[in-house]
């Protein structure tokens, strides 16, 4: 216990006696303050939730997933509903009619006028796949009169070269693009499936010769994407030549692009875009993601998600007011094309209002502050789709779009080329616009790929 002093008592030689002691226990004291602040930032940090893809932006392969429950006594019955079945061809190659000759029980003649179908179905089989060859002979020889030597023209579409059409360099690039099927494997499936011997060098070949007619298919699907009102965008890693790279991907109202470069910066966006200027840009927060549109719509999915984390961290005076704001605004956007433009200006203006109540409350720990503070910055951004039936709340088309980018770089590992990486590029805008559009993917690509190339603008 610290003992009592009567200061009154003291002598003026031992105050000062006293503060000079005490003099040295000041430092202490700050730095025991500065310590104790640190140590208690560090138990905030560890006591937090940790960041899922369900509370932030976390990709969902970084996530753990949960051991699915197994099913026990607990578990409530399964609703009965009616059976589905397949839907018998539309028109079939063949139809096999079985009649009964005599009845199966009493043995008495069964005619078949008397007969009508009791059970129709299909048996679906697949033909023996086998390639279809054309010997093309080329006839000439010398000229009796001057005596050179001729030689017929090939056919249109037969000319030398390649042993291997485009149907074949269609599907190889399908699969290889498509499905990410190495090169190793793909040669043993033509040979396994299609009895077709093809080497892992031919299908490199093919792959390099896809690139012009790709690139130019990707060419006009550019022209396309980039004039387009409402442009969605999002960027994901790459690898290319065993460094990182970034797959960019900007969707359009009919045509969705695909790049890859190795920058993340806005030069990307202003070097494909130039001097246009789309209406309303839907993307991230990312910095290099701003300012590109004449207006910008926030993705909302991605605001929802890091308030659900500050609402884990112990934020209930803003995040959680934010987060049942973002779910009304989102309901809103579910049903506004059975709305009236003037409900809708009224509900954006209820947004903006309901907005500017939550604002005013003061947030509970360093994650709510710092979405508080992002908010007050982004507050215009928000609500844009409200009013605007074309602009979708959240980016989740471009994400849609990336996946399957993602997949085939942790299948493949990455592109050993930049070409390699160009040609993947083009491909995938080829198929997300197909896509887009309702058309087949492996028709668009053999449509690419039967085009003659044209010439590539910078």
């Amino acid at each position: 216990m610290t003992p009592h002093i009567e200061l009154s008592k003291l002598t003026e030689t031992e105050k000062d006696a006293l503060i000079l002691a005490l003099l040295p226990l000041v430092s202490q004291l700050e730095a025991a303050q500065k310590r104790i602040a640190a140590l208690e930032a560090q138990v905030e940090a560890l006591t937090r939730p940790p960041k899922t893809p369900d509370n932030s932006s976390k990709p969902p392969s970084q996530g753990q997933k949960s051991n699915r429950p197994q099913p026990g006594d607990d578990t409530p019955p399964r609703k009965p509903r009616p059976g589905v079945g397949r839907a018998l061809h539309p028109n079939p190659d063949r139809v096999v009619d079985a009649t009964l000759a005599a009845c199966p029980h009493c043995r008495r003649a069964f005619p078949a006028e008397w007969q009508t179908p009791q059970q129709v179905y299909d048996r679906i089989e697949l033909p023996p796949i086998k390639p279809d060859v054309t010997r093309v002979r080329l006839f000439g020889g010398r000229c009796a009169c001057c005596g050179e030597r001729a030689i017929a023209p090939a056919p249109a579409g037969l000319e030398p070269g390649s042993p291997f059409g485009r149907s074949i360099a269609a599907l190889v690039v399908y699969l290889h693009y498509a499905h990410a099927i190495g090169l190793e494997r793909l040669a043993a499936l033509r040979g396994e499936m299609f009895a077709l011997s093809i080497s892992e060098g031919a299908i490199s070949n093919m792959l390099a010769r896809a690139r012009d007619p790709l690139l130019a298919a990707a060419a006009a699907i550019r022209e396309t994407a980039t004039t387009s009102k409402v442009v969605c965008s999002d960027e994901t890693s790459a690898r290319v030549t065993g460094k990182t790279w970034w797959e960019w991907v900007f969707v359009g109202t009919l045509a969705v692009l695909h790049i890859i470069r190795p920058s993340r910066g806005k030069a990307v966006v202003r070097d494909l875009f130039g001097p246009i200027q789309p209406t309303v840009w839907v993307s991230d927060m990312l910095g290099s993601q701003r300012g590109h549109g004449t207006d910008w719509q926030v993705c909302l999915a991605h605001l929802l998600r890091d308030a659900r984390y500050a609402v884990e961290c112990g934020d209930i005076a803003f995040s959680a007011a934010f987060k049942r704001l973002l779910r009304r605004a989102i309901a809103i956007g579910r049903r506004r094309d059975a709305l009236k433009d003037s409900t809708l200006k009224q509900y954006h203006a209820d947004l903006d209002r309901r907005l500017d109540r939550i604002m005013a409350a003061i947030p509970i720990g360093e994650p709510g502050r710092k979405l508080r503070k992002r908010i007050a910055a982004n507050r215009a951004h928000l609500f844009v789709f409200v009013t605007n039936r074309d602009v979708p709340y959240t980016n989740n088309v471009s994400e849609r779009n990336l996946r399957p980018s993602v997949i085939f770089r942790k299948v493949t590992n990455g592109f050993r080329c930049e070409w390699g990486a160009e040609t993947y590029a083009a491909f995938r805008s080829v198929v997300s616009t197909a896509k887009a559009n309702g058309t087949a993917v492996l028709d668009a690509v053999r449509t690419a790929l039967r085009t003659p190339p044209l010439p590539i603008p910078g």
